[in-house]
C-alpha cells in the first residue's frame, strides 16, 4: 500500500508559524500587515476577518443570538457566550501568583496580573497614552477619530462606548445606581461615586513632580502640569488665543459671540462667564455689610 503523502503546510514569511490551509495563512498575514478588508457600513470600523465584521455589525443592529439556558443573558458572538458559561461552572482554575485571586479564564488572569505589574502594553499612537487592556485603547482612540458608534434609542445621542450607553440610559429612566455610604449623594456612574468619596477621605493621590501641590482627580493634575511646563493645547479658531484648558477656552470664545449666559439676581448685569458673575455678586454683598 502506498504511504500517505505528508499533507503541504503553509509557512508565515514574518514568523514562521505554519498552517495547513492557505486560506487561514492569508487571514494570519494580515496580523503582520494590519490589513483591514472588511469595513463596516455603520461607523468607520474595519477588520482583519469577515466574521470579526459580522460580529462588529450586531453592536449597531442590537442582535444577540446566542442565549444562556440558565438564565436570560444574551451575546452576540459564540466566543462572549462561551466565557460567559464558564461562570456559571463555578471553576476558577486561573490563579495570581501574587495576591491568590482567581480567574475563570486566562485572560482575565493576565489583565488582572498587569495591576500588579504596571505593565500597560496597549498604546496609542496619536498622543502615546497607554491601557493595560485592548478595549481600553480602542474605546480611547475614539476620542481622537470622533467615533461614537453607540447611539441611545430614546434621544439618538452616540456614545462611545457600551459602557457610556449603559450609563447613559440610566439618566431617561432615572436610576442613580450608585449611592455614597457617609452621605445622600447619589451617582449614575461608579467612577463618579469614587471621585466623590475622595472628599470624604481628603485623599489626594495625585501629585506634581514639580511642585508640592497634589489633586483628588488625574484630569486635575494634568491641568496644573501645563502651568508649569507652559503648554496650551486649547487654541481660539478665531484669532491667536490659546488655553491650559477647555473651560479657558470656552470662556474666550464667549467674547467673540458676544453671549453672556450669567445673570446677576440682585441687578440687570450679565457676563460671559461665572467667575466674573461671582465677583460682582461680591460687591452686591459689601454694599449690604
Amino acid at each position: 500500500m502506498e504511504k500517505d503523502k505528508k499533507k503541504k503546510t503553509f509557512s508565515c514569511e514574518f514568523c514562521g508559524k505554519n498552517f495547513s490551509e492557505n486560506g487561514h495563512l492569508k487571514r494570519h498575514i494580515r496580523i503582520h500587515t494590519g490589513e483591514k478588508p472588511y469595513a463596516c457600513e455603520a461607523c468607520d470600523s474595519a477588520f482583519s476577518q469577515l466574521s470579526a465584521l459580522q460580529v462588529h455589525v450586531r453592536r449597531h443592529t442590537g442582535e444577540k443570538p446566542y442565549s444562556c439556558q440558565i438564565c436570560s443573558s444574551t451575546f452576540a458572538d459564540n466566543s462572549t457566550y462561551k466565557r460567559h458559561l464558564q461562570m456559571h461552572s463555578g471553576k476558577k482554575p486561573f490563579v495570581c501568583n501574587a495576591c491568590g485571586a482567581a480567574f475563570s479564564h486566562n485572560y482575565l488572569l493576565t489583565r488582572h496580573v498587569r495591576s500588579h505589574t504596571g505593565e500597560k502594553p496597549h498604546r496609542c499612537k496619536v498622543c502615546n497614552a497607554a491601557f493595560i487592556d485592548k478595549s481600553h485603547l480602542t474605546t480611547h482612540e475614539r476620542v481622537h477619530s470622533g467615533i461614537k458608534p453607540y447611539k441611545c434609542l430614546i434621544c439618538e445621542t452616540s456614545l462611545a462606548s457600551i459602557s457610556s450607553l449603559k450609563q447613559h440610559r440610566q439618566r431617561h429612566i432615572g436610576i442613580k445606581l450608585h449611592s455614597c455610604e457617609l452621605c445622600d449623594a447619589e451617582y449614575y456612574e461608579k467612577s463618579s461615586l469614587k471621585m466623590h468619596m475622595l472628599i470624604h477621605s481628603g485623599e489626594k493621590p495625585y501629585s506634581c513632580d514639580v511642585c508640592d501641590s497634589s489633586f483628588r482627580l488625574k484630569a486635575s493634575l494634568r491641568r496644573h502640569v501645563r502651568i508649569h511646563s507652559g503648554e496650551r493645547p486649547y487654541s481660539c479658531n478665531m484669532c491667536s488665543s490659546s488655553f491650559t484648558n477647555s473651560t479657558g477656552l470656552k470662556r474666550h470664545l464667549q467674547t467673540h459671540t458676544g453671549v453672556k449666559p450669567f445673570s446677576c439676581d440682585v441687578c440687570p448685569s450679565v457676563f460671559a462667564d461665572k467667575v466674573n458673575l461671582n465677583i460682582h455678586v461680591q460687591k452686591h454683598n459689601e454694599e449690604k455689610s
